[in-house]
């Protein structure tokens, strides 16, 4: 069986990356989602634009890659069940999106959709790097006999993100109960894969 396709990210300063990700969600805090610009983050970060440019083609993914996560995504360790990497995954998306503030990804949600050829690069590089981590996952437990057929991962990414985005975005629900959100809604994901 083929192993799931890593894609291929590009070499980083990580002192850049931890200054540019720190300027930008500083500024995100005083200035609000609409307000922040490149050249403001640039300062803040104590560098030219042209680092940002040279990682981020816009604002968008300069903010997502600082407020959600970059591309250096990894899959979870591998627990043994696909239920436990599905954990893994669910716990890590319902972490992301509940630190992002909601400003930010209502603002990135209408900027990619309002936007083709930014919605593009997003589905090309940060939902590609989403869409790997559950390839992995998957490709782990047709390995180990716990699916007869490799599921479509698109289905499986918005099973496991839809619940989670739904409840703190449009519901406004407690953070709190999230712990118990993911457990149900991966509990229902797993069970359901496993059955077929």
């Amino acid at each position: 069986m083929p192993e799931a396709k890593q894609p291929v990210g590009r070499p980083r300063d990580s002192q850049i990356d931890h200054a540019i990700a720190a300027a930008t969600r500083a500024l995100l805090t005083e200035r609000g989602y609409a307000k922040l610009t490149v050249d403001a983050v640039a300062s803040r970060a104590g560098i030219g634009k042209a680092a940002i440019y040279r990682r981020f083609a816009t604002k968008q993914e300069m903010i997502f890659a600082a407020t959600v996560h970059d591309m250096e995504e990894q899959p979870p360790p591998d627990s043994g069940s696909l239920r436990g990497d599905l954990q893994a995954i669910g716990e890590v998306i319902a972490g992301q999106l509940s630190t992002a503030p909601p400003d930010v990804l209502h603002g990135l949600l209408a900027d990619i959709h309002g936007d083709t050829a930014l919605g593009a690069r997003f589905a090309g590089t940060f939902i590609e790097r989403e869409r790997f981590v559950i390839d992995t996952v998957l490709a782990r437990a047709l390995e180990r006999g716990e699916l007869k057929a490799t599921p479509d991962a698109a289905i499986v990414h918005a099973l496991l993100l839809g619940p989670i985005f739904y409840w703190l975005l449009i519901l406004i629900g407690d953070r709190g109960q999230l712990p118990d959100l993911v457990r149900t809604a991966v509990a229902a994901v797993a069970d359901t894969l496993t059955a077929t």
